[in-house]
């Protein structure tokens, strides 16, 4: 059972209303396919005790002092995140983020409103140039730091530089307010983020308003708990989503108490983001029995080789979500008492009401 440290930045102790909490996609009709063979990272991101994973502290711990005055770092430590530091070194400052058993390792740019999640590697960035020479991508310089996507074959990675040029920090780039950077950095990069098409009609917000999404739901590959006498929510996910993992945390109380039969449609969006760990989650937990398949992505059982028709039900899923114009996970429908559809895009802020809503 595992939870991405990253749950520190990108779920601060506080959230606009007015903006969903959701994994987004990387673009309207953009979405991650089974037919493509998703990147292999040389490192994945540290996955540790994902589903039961106690609340992100809302009381700052003490940052030390050297730390004290950058943005990226207080907002990591305002998350939750103890903070030791590690001290400079080539331009940058080395911190590391601790929340129970989860920790990673932060490079932060010179201005301090970023910084990499990785530690540096002796390699610099004319010899990367000379061992991959034509298959360096340089990117645009964020926060002082030049960055390189690096092709090797179907593999791919994001280096930046440090200040002085005498070493290489692969990882993702994050500012002070939890935005991803590498993704929009990359999003330009043919392969960079699997696409795939589904048919000819309509996308994004006009296929959500025109396509009924309740037949739909029931023709995708799903996994369910709970009773089925309770009221019935579905709710479309990535398993590696961390919007999509807490508000399965906030769900369980009422499925363990009979009061909720939630389904679970795996889906697989974060691709550009994780270096392919979605589409391998989504294919080995479709590869499942449906009345295994809540359990694994609880359990983070999410490993061995896929079934053979695994990916041609990721792709049934997929086209799903693409008709009915998928923002982000996690996504919940439900029918309500008066015979409508509910939809929600993002974490609930109101559970309780949600459930009501739902019809028999």
């Amino acid at each position: 059972m595992r939870l991405w440290l990253l749950f520190l930045i990108v779920l601060p102790a506080t959230a606009s209303a007015a903006s969903p909490r959701l994994c987004a996609l990387p673009a309207p009709a953009a979405m991650a396919s089974a037919d493509t063979k998703p990147a292999s990272p040389s490192a994945e991101r540290p996955t540790l005790d994902r589903l039961h994973a106690p609340a992100v502290r809302t009381t700052a711990a003490p940052i030390p002092a050297a730390l004290a005055e950058l943005p990226f770092v207080k907002h990591v430590a305002a998350a939750g995140g103890t903070i030791t530091d590690l001290g400079g070194s080539h331009g940058l400052h080395a911190f590391a983020a601790r929340n129970g058993d989860q920790f990673m390792l932060f490079e932060v740019a010179p201005d301090g409103m970023a910084a990499v999640s990785g530690a540096p590697v002796e390699i610099t960035p004319a010899q990367i140039q000379a061992i991959a020479a034509g298959n360096v991508t340089e990117l645009r310089v964020e926060h002082g730091l030049q960055g390189y996507f690096v092709r090797s074959g179907a593999q791919f990675q994001v280096f930046y530089a440090t200040p002085d040029q005498q070493r290489l920090v692969p990882g993702v780039m994050w500012d002070a307010s939890g935005k991803d950077l590498t993704r929009a950095q990359v999003a330009a990069i043919p392969g960079a983020i699997p696409t795939v098409e589904v048919g000819s009609g309509a996308t994004g917000g006009q296929a959500a308003a025109e396509t009924p999404a309740l037949p739909l739901m029931r023709e995708a590959s799903y996994g369910t708990i709970g009773p089925a006498s309770a009221p019935h929510l579905f709710m479309l996910i990535d398993p590696q989503c961390i919007y999509s993992i807490r508000s399965f945390q906030m769900l369980r109380s009422y499925v363990a108490s009979g009061r909720l039969q939630l389904s679970v449609i795996p889906l697989s969006v974060l691709d550009y983001e994780d270096h392919g760990q979605s589409t391998r989650s989504v294919l080995s937990l479709l590869s499942k029995p449906a009345d295994q398949i809540v359990t694994a992505w609880q359990d983070g059982n999410e490993s061995g080789p896929p079934a053979p028709d695994a990916a041609d039900r990721l792709r049934a899923n997929m086209a799903i979500a693409e008709a009915i114009g998928l923002k982000g996970t996690p996504t919940f429908i439900w029918r309500k008492s008066d015979g409508t559809e509910g939809r929600l895009d993002g974490v609930p802020t109101d559970i309780p009401a949600m459930i009501a809503s739902i019809g028999s």
